[in-house]
């Protein structure tokens, strides 16, 4: 979860979002090595007396400067339309989730269980225990499986909202009458907490996300409980 003083992108959780890490890093370095050159030329254009009254033109810098923005680009195109096909690709999930968005709580639907669903509403500031944050815990977690691939698919009843786990890499938006999809993999146990992510009413800032990731014999004593 975001921190104080956090500046950067959280920490990753699932292996999307650590290559997506990566690829913010990689895009950045090229930025920063742009500016510095853009910034040296501009000093030494403004500071120094040198001029040549006769260069009317010059063919060979003109190709460079021509080419050299045109293969920067291939160094940041290609992997992010790799990143973008892995994060559209999805491979043989193991768990379905359901979520829907209504103004301005979260229902969900374990759709490989029958009767499995339940709504997830934010724990309001006078009922927080010692344990909880603020604006970000629910009465009701997402309990998953770590290790596995998720799938989830997520709409809504009324407006467009988003559901967002930064930690995941995972940001989706909930539209009404449309089915949309993506997947993740939780690396690690732990909690993860997101916010929806469109501005959907008065109380758009009041409907968190919480995912619990547990090992997998742990979740399936939670999902008999759950059922029985």
């Amino acid at each position: 979860m975001a921190t104080w003083a956090n500046l950067g992108l959280q920490d990753s959780s699932s292996p999307l979002m650590e290559q997506l890490n990566f690829f913010h890093d990689h895009t950045l370095l090229i930025l920063i090595m742009i500016t510095v050159l853009i910034a040296y030329i501009m000093f030494m254009l403004f500071f120094n007396k040198f001029t040549n009254r006769y260069l009317l033109h010059g063919q060979t810098i003109e190709i460079i400067w021509t080419i050299l923005p045109a293969v920067i680009l291939m160094f940041i195109a290609f992997p992010s339309l790799r990143l973008l096909y892995l994060m559209d690709e999805i491979n043989s999930p193991l768990i379905t989730l359901k979520a829907i968005g209504h103004q301005w709580y979260w229902s969900y639907e374990y759709s490989n269980f029958l009767n499995l669903e339940f709504d997830s509403y934010m724990i309001p500031t006078n009922e927080l225990d010692m344990n909880n944050f603020r604006l970000l815990d629910v009465d009701n977690r997402i309990i998953l499986p770590l290790n596995n691939q998720i799938r989830i698919l997520v709409t809504a009843t009324d407006v467009i909202h988003s559901w967002t786990v930064p930690s995941l890499g995972v940001k989706i938006d909930a539209t009404p009458g449309r089915l949309n999809q993506t997947n993740f993999l939780i690396n690690q146990p732990g909690l993860f907490f997101g916010q929806c992510s469109e501005i959907c009413g008065a109380n758009h800032s009041f409907m968190p996300i919480v995912i619990e990731s547990i090992p997998m014999n742990f979740f399936i004593k939670w999902i008999s409980s759950q059922i029985n």
